[in-house]
């Protein structure tokens, strides 16, 4: 994933909102969790914009969002579950593009994605 140019807007809205107050790696996993957990209108759209080797996705290739996975399975990074070959299975959220959702999904999702992208950890 290419490194964005700086967004104030988005800057401000990660620091105010969903970091704010967070003191060490867990409270900003947290933070990032339930701010997620929160905002994301399940189901949506998405496809796979990258390869991970934690995740069976192919570039491209359209999913089904169904909601957050577990807090515990969240702790270093976002994970989603899909509907995948007949089951639930978790897949990077950053790993994902919105194709159909609302406009907060999407701002949401584009916020991950960007906290990614700019190289930030919990």
């Amino acid at each position: 994933m290419r490194k964005p140019k700086l967004n104030r807007a988005r800057e401000k809205r990660i620091t105010d909102e969903i970091v704010v107050d967070a003191y060490g790696e867990e409270e900003r996993a947290m933070g990032w969790y339930y701010y997620l957990e929160g905002k994301l209108k399940f189901p949506f759209k998405g496809r796979c914009v990258f390869l991970r080797t934690v995740s069976p996705l192919k570039k491209g290739e359209e999913v089904e969002v169904l909601t957050m996975a577990s807090e515990d399975d969240c702790m270093r990074e976002m994970f989603v579950l899909i509907q995948f070959a007949g089951r639930k299975l978790g897949v990077p959220l950053a790993q994902l593009e919105v194709l159909e959702a609302s406009r907060e999904t999407r701002q949401v999702v584009d916020d991950w994605r960007y906290w990614v992208a700019m190289g930030y950890q919990f």
